[in-house]
Formats: structure tokens, sequence, C-alpha cells
């Protein structure tokens, strides 16, 4: 019996191992999302990965298959909430993002941030702020606080934008 497993991969490798995964005769699952990229003299519409640094392989929990997965250009780890025992992912969860990025409808990717909690903004003009994270009307707001003034500056902001400081 086969499970989904998540797999941690290098920094901007997501594609890379994933061809080598199917080279090997391993499923894998990349959830990518459509996103126009600028450059100084066009634009085009590329896609980019929903979980940076992850995606997700079906194969049976036995140690075998995991090195077999281990041993592939571009992978690093497999994600345990155990020590040295790969933690399945729910088929449930998989499904349901499967149905969701072949909806072609938009979304946001929300990261598991609460209300009140420390951020620190990604990329964008304000990258390497630190702040706290407001919701407002369905819309985060990254606030930046001048506790001596008691006054804070907020601004909103995408939540792919934000990480937990």
């Amino acid at each position: 019996m086969k499970n989904w497993y998540a797999v941690y991969v290098k920094s901007r490798h997501e594609f890379v191992a994933r061809g080598e995964l199917l080279k090997k005769g391993i499923e894998t699952f990349l959830p990518v999302s459509k996103r126009l990229s600028q450059w100084k003299d066009r634009k085009k519409l590329i896609e980019v990965p929903i979980f940076p640094s992850y995606l997700f392989v079906y194969v049976a929990p036995h140690p075998a298959a995991f090195l077999d997965v281990l041993k592939t250009r571009g992978t690093v780890q497999m994600v345990s909430l155990e020590r040295s025992n790969p933690t399945p992912v729910y088929e449930e969860e998989i499904s349901s993002l499967k149905l969701l990025v072949e909806s072609g409808e938009e979304f946001d990717i929300y990261p598991h941030l609460r209300e009140g909690e420390r951020v620190r903004v990604r990329r964008g003009p304000l990258a390497g702020a630190e702040g706290v994270l407001e919701v407002k009307s369905d819309q985060f707001r990254f606030l930046v606080n001048v506790n001596i003034l008691g006054r804070s500056v907020a601004v909103n902001i995408y939540a792919d934008d934000i990480e937990a400081a």
C-alpha cells in the first residue's frame, strides 16, 4: 500500500527533482500556480510552486522506497513529525489540493500564521521589514509598531509575501 509523502528539496530545484523522480518511475505531485513575471523587455506567464522547496511523492512506506527518493538529485529529506520516520500526508489533502490546482480558479497562498503574530516580509519593496500580522475585512495587513509612540502604520499585503519572524 502506497502513501503520499512530502519531500523537502533544494531551493529552486522543485522541477529538477520532479523530473528525476519521474525518470525513476516514482509518482509525484508538484502543485503549481501560474504567475505573470515581468522583465525589463517582456512579460511571461510562468509556473511557480505553491509550496516552495516541497513536492509530494507516492511511494510504499518502506525504507528502500524512501532511500530511492532521497538518492534523487535535488532532494534533501522526507518531511517527518517523528525522527527518522517520514509522516504520510492524508490522501484527502492531496486530492483536494489537486482539485484546487486543476480547477483553474485563482487562489491565494496562506502561511500558517495567526493574527497578532510577529512576521517578516519575504519579498517586494518591504522585504526584510518586521511587524505584526492583522486580518481586517478578509485582508492581511502588515503593521509596523512604534511602541514608544503607541502608534502603528499598516499596509495591505499578500499572505505569500510574509513568514513568521
